[in-house]
């Protein structure tokens, strides 16, 4: 089966299930989005790792693995979401060292965050994408009730983080700063990047 390569969107808070995330993934190639739910510390680490400049005070649980693979000179080459079952996606970390290749199965969360890391490519199938994607495209075929109120509470979301960033426009520099550094400290890092970017557009 022919590989379907995916970007990542962002990271969403969802209702559908309390203290859950989802994490929207896109093909590159069409307009098709893949929702995954993963947790709030997971969510925080993709987070993290997709900002970029927000460097957490101690290595997080998937910085310290990546600072382990590059000791031993250990790529992750790619990361293969292969598999749903009753909801729940499975994937496949593909590393390689001394070009001997090895595939390791992984958390599509912890797959994702690590992937990110390393900047390294991510895919599936299409027969997955057929089962859980959505698309917003005029003529796409009608979604599940399911995939509906995922797309309703990612609306849902952005239009909350819109309206919060225009509150944040309408706070002085100083007290943005002094924000930032709270958040940071208590590793609330989604809000620190909302933060940084609005500190970002002033400059």
């Amino acid at each position: 089966m022919d590989l379907i390569k995916l970007k990542i969107i962002g990271v969403s808070f969802t209702q559908a299930q309390t203290g859950a995330y989802a994490l929207i993934l896109c093909e590159e190639e069409g307009n098709r989005r893949l929702p995954v739910v993963i947790g709030g510390f997971e969510a925080e680490a993709i987070t993290i790792g997709l900002e970029g400049d927000i460097i957490p005070t101690r290595p997080s649980t998937h910085d310290l693995f990546i600072n382990f693979l590059d000791r031993f000179k250990i790529t992750i080459k790619q990361v293969i979401i292969h598999k749903l079952v009753d909801g729940v996606f499975f994937s496949s970390l593909i590393c390689e060292r001394n070009e001997i290749e090895e595939i390791i199965d992984a958390r599509t969360s912890d797959a994702i965050a690590l992937a990110i890391r390393f900047n390294a490519p991510v895919y599936t199938y299409e027969n997955i994408m057929k089962k859980a994607s959505y698309s917003d495209e005029p003529n796409a075929k009608e979604p599940q009730p399911e995939d509906k109120n995922w797309i309703k509470n990612f609306i849902e979301e952005q239009k909350s983080k819109e309206d919060s960033q225009k509150d944040l426009r309408m706070t002085s520099t100083k007290e943005l700063n002094t924000m930032l550094n709270k958040f940071v400290k208590a590793e609330s890092y989604e809000a620190a990047a909302r933060i940084r970017d609005e500190l970002t557009r002033r400059k």
